[in-house]
C-alpha cells in the first residue's frame, strides 16, 4: 500500500511535545488562507512512499517519543495512515493527529476510515487555521480557535475534552 506525503521530518520539536516523527500528508480540501503549509493542498503533488518503508524508518529513529500527522488534511488518507500507525504503534510512541475538520464534524461525517483513524489516536489539534485568529504564542498551533483534545477522553464523553500541553 502506498501513501501521498509531501514530506517527513524525522526530529520534530514543533508538532508536538517531545522529539516527534512527523508525517506531512500531501493534500487538502480546507485551502484555508495563510496557511503554514500551501504546497501540501495539491491533491496531485508530493510523492508517493510505500508504507511499509515509512514504517520502517520511523522504527529506525530510536530517539523519538511520539508519530505526528500533519498535512495536508490526514483524514483525507486515513486508511493509510490507520496502516503506519498500526506499523508502529508497538513503539511506545504517541500520535497526535493535526485536522482542519472539528472533533464534532469528524464524529457527525461518521465515516468508517476517519473513525478508525480518529480512534488511534492521543491527541487531536483541530480546527482550520483562521488568519484573524493568528497567535504565534500558542503551543503547537497556528490560530486561537484550534483546540487540543484529549481523543480517547473526547471519545469516552461523546464531546471534545481540551488540554494544554
Amino acid at each position: 500500500m502506498n501513501i501521498q506525503l509531501a514530506g517527513i521530518a524525522r526530529e520534530s520539536i514543533v508538532d508536538g511535545p517531545g522529539l516527534r516523527y512527523t508525517v506531512f500528508v500531501q493534500g487538502c480540501p480546507h485551502g484555508c488562507p495563510g496557511c503554514h503549509n500551501p504546497g501540501t493542498h495539491d491533491f496531485s503533488g508530493g510523492k508517493t512512499y510505500e508504507i511499509e518503508t515509512l514504517i520502517k524508518d520511523i522504527k529506525e529513529q530510536k530517539l523519538i517519543s511520539g508519530l505526528t500527522f500533519s498535512g495536508g488534511e490526514p483524514f483525507c488518507q486515513a486508511k493509510e495512515l490507520c496502516a503506519v500507525w498500526d506499523g508502529v504503534r508497538n513503539e511506545k510512541l504517541n500520535l497526535i493527529v493535526y485536522t482542519g475538520y472539528t472533533f464534532e464534524k469528524l464524529l457527525q461525517e461518521n465515516n468508517p476510515e476517519k473513525i478508525a483513524l480518529l480512534q488511534r489516536a492521543a491527541y487531536l489539534i483541530d480546527g482550520p487555521f483562521v488568519l484573524s485568529q493568528r497567535d504565534l504564542t500558542l503551543p503547537f498551533r497556528g490560530s486561537k480557535n484550534q483546540r487540543i483534545l484529549d481523543v480517547q477522553a473526547s471519545l469516552t464523553k461523546g464531546e471534545a475534552v481540551e488540554i494544554e500541553f
